[in-house]
């Protein structure tokens, strides 16, 4: 992959939406991960004076932070941490009164709701500004539904989302991102011990080769194709319900 031209390409294109959109700028959570390192480099390429990084801390690693705030202070992304642990535990305690799931049901259920809280600050924080909603999501993520609907898949642009895993490690070590983000196991920070290759029950090598040369093990390929049928929804709008024309 020729790493210069896309990252020219990605700038130049997240430009052009952001002006398109008749807004001014571009807010992004960056969770001291590989993929928002990556797209807060870029936003910043894009919008030097008009990009703000939000660092949503709901029950996080503590690494979490300080590699968030490694990224930002080396490439001078300006950032506000907005603690969020208070308002998801009020809002569990309040939910759990009335209704309450055991198990990994319930984890599933608390856990969905600090990706869904971390996308209303994010709209609050842009609407504000009259900026955009920059989404951190990567191909191989957005191609089996590995995302919280209405959460992190809740955003107005996909900077990175026809890049799979690899293909965003590698811009990483272009763009200089600190090797201590590079070097972590991918996780959304749902809850302590989490990580995305668990979670999917495949490997990123694994489903990046499906994606790219739809080549793997048979048993990997039932499993990527499931995981992609059961999440055909979270790529699609909400179905409209439409009314025969001999009914109107």
């Amino acid at each position: 992959m020729n790493c210069e031209a896309v990252v020219q390409h990605l700038v130049n294109w997240l430009q052009e939406k952001v002006r398109e959109a008749g807004a001014s700028g571009v807010v992004l959570g960056v969770s001291g991960g590989i993929d928002s390192a990556v797209a807060a480099v870029l936003a910043k390429k894009a919008f030097p004076d008009n990009c703000i990084a939000l660092v949503l801390p709901c029950e996080s690693h503590i690494d979490d932070l300080v590699h968030s705030q490694v990224l930002l202070d080396k490439f001078g992304i300006a950032y506000r941490v907005v603690e969020l642990d208070n308002a998801y535990q009020l809002l569990v305690t309040q939910f759990e009164s009335f209704l309450k799931k055991d198990g990994l049901k319930g984890r599933l259920l608390r856990s969905n709701l600090k990706p869904r809280l971390r996308m209303t600050t994010l709209y609050y924080s842009a609407q504000a500004r009259g900026y955009l909603v920059l989404g951190t999501s990567n191909k191989s993520e957005i191609t089996v539904g590995y995302s919280t609907k209405h959460g992190d898949s809740g955003v107005d642009v996909q900077i990175l989302g026809d890049l799979v895993k690899r293909e965003v490690l590698e811009l990483a070590r272009y763009l200089g991102i600190p090797s201590i983000i590079v070097n972590k196991p991918p996780s959304g920070g749902l809850w302590e011990g989490q990580t995305d290759e668990e979670e999917m029950g495949v490997s990123y090598r694994e489903l990046d080769d499906y994606i790219r040369y739809q080549k793997g093990e048979p048993e990997i390929i039932a499993r990527i194709e499931k995981l992609i049928e059961s999440s055909a929804h979270k790529r699609q709008m909400p179905p409209v319900a439409l009314i025969p024309r001999d009914l109107r």
